[in-house]
């Protein structure tokens, strides 16, 4: 397209998650609700392990940290999305969605790392539990957290500086609910080869680098645990393992299947159903698989409903006790 008849963008519109006015409604009260309970649930989770202090452990260390990224990324997509959903026009700035794709990038990447860091953190507790404290010290544990986060600060920085070359004329609509790579790609009007080839590779690398991580991790595991004598041990770290595990499949599932094929009018349809569950639905299903698979965790809540119900016994037995001496 010549520049002559290229208008400058300033803004994009959204096509959304659906154009039915019917489902509309009824889409935002669900995702409303599923939103709330990301909130609550990782907020919920963040502060159990801040006040119980037998999960001061690496694993909850970084089970902290998940629910700190999946609360950043999911709040990047969902509040714009809400408020989309009911209005006819869904508009964004350029820059604003340059700097939603940025911060979504960043804790996206950020989320990759920290799952194959939690797999490492099960393999040295179950196959090293002697030196689990020497080789996960604090130090360490505060490095691996850094390295993921600047692992999704590098990811994001690259993928925006190389969308910055490409020329977009207005007016312009892309078909999703949220700004993302591929359906920004496919209304450039330049060449975007660069770019997917980049986002092929930097996004391959950072599945392919992780899972092998992780399934090395879990190969030392399960000869961990075949070796294991007692039958409770192996159970406690079966069902320690499984609750990370059904995280990393729904994550990675979705991430493959939107970022590692050709963009095209056909795929982008179902590009934007599988993004919702990794940017919607899997920062709300982490704190409930953990929570609800983790006896440590249950007990840790138990515990603290336990010592709120003490506490405000203690506060109404005081004022009654005070009410009736005057």
């Amino acid at each position: 397209m010549s520049d002559e008849n290229c208008t400058e963008v300033t803004q994009l519109t959204f096509l959304g998650l659906t154009e039915h006015p019917q489902l509309k409604p009824i889409l935002f009260v669900l995702f409303l609700g599923t939103y709330v309970l990301t909130l609550a649930g990782n907020l919920g989770l963040i502060t159990l392990i801040s006040v119980s202090p037998h999960l001061h452990t690496p694993m909850y260390f970084f089970l902290g940290n998940l629910s700190f990224i999946d609360i950043c990324y999911s709040s990047t997509i969902s509040p714009k999305m809400l408020l989309d959903l009911p209005a006819e026009n869904k508009v964004i700035s350029f820059a604003g969605c340059l700097t939603q794709l940025y911060f979504y990038a960043g804790f996206a990447t950020a989320e990759i790392y920290l799952l194959a860091v939690m797999a490492y953190d099960r393999y040295v507790a179950i196959s090293k539990p002697l030196l689990y404290k020497v080789i996960m010290s604090p130090g360490i544990c505060m490095s691996l957290v850094a390295g993921s986060y600047l692992a999704g600060l590098l990811n994001a920085t690259v993928h925006i500086s190389a969308l910055l070359r490409l020329s977009f004329c207005g007016p312009l609509v892309i078909n999703n609910f949220f700004c993302d790579g591929p359906p920004l790609f496919f209304v450039a009007s330049t060449d975007t080869h660069l770019n997917e080839c980049l986002m092929f590779v930097l996004v391959g690398f950072n599945l392919v680098a992780t899972n092998l991580l992780i399934l090395t991790s879990y190969a030392c595991i399960l000869v961990a645990v075949g070796r294991m004598g007692s039958a409770a041990g192996r159970h406690k770290a079966c069902s320690t393992c499984a609750s990370h595990l059904a995280a990393i499949m729904i994550f990675h599932a979705s991430a493959t299947f939107n970022y590692l094929q050709p963009s095209s009018s056909n795929s982008l349809e179902s590009k934007k159903i599988a993004s919702i569950f990794y940017t919607i639905i899997v920062p709300m299903l982490n704190p409930m698989v953990y929570s609800l698979r983790n006896k440590e965790v249950k007990h840790a809540l138990s515990s603290f409903i336990r010592r709120k119900m003490d506490f405000q016994k203690t506060i109404s037995c005081s004022i009654t006790f005070l009410f009736f001496s005057l």
